[in-house]
């Protein structure tokens, strides 16, 4: 059990997501900026292995970024989330 509790998982936040033209990603440069359809202080989707476990707030720690999460999944969907890493 201990080593599967060391196994490290892909973890990322979800800001928003948006489709664009291909024509608009091509002529994207330094300093472009992107819209996109969801206010700031919306709770930010947690996912593992792709899979959405919990939702939070952006949070600043030093001049890092973090999240406060607000709204877990239960155990069943975290397990769930990692199995695919672990088989």
């Amino acid at each position: 059990m201990g080593r599967i509790l060391q196994i490290k998982v892909p973890l990322m936040v979800v800001l928003a997501q948006r489709k664009m033209p291909v024509r608009e990603i091509l002529s994207m440069c330094i300093g472009s900026i992107i819209e996109f359809d969801k206010p700031f202080d919306e709770e930010l989707e947690l996912l593992v292995n792709n899979r959405s476990i919990a939702f939070g707030h952006a949070v600043k720690i030093g001049e890092n970024f973090g999240l406060r999460i607000s709204r877990i999944g239960d155990v069943r969907a975290r397990i769930d989330a990692l199995r695919s890493e672990v088989d």
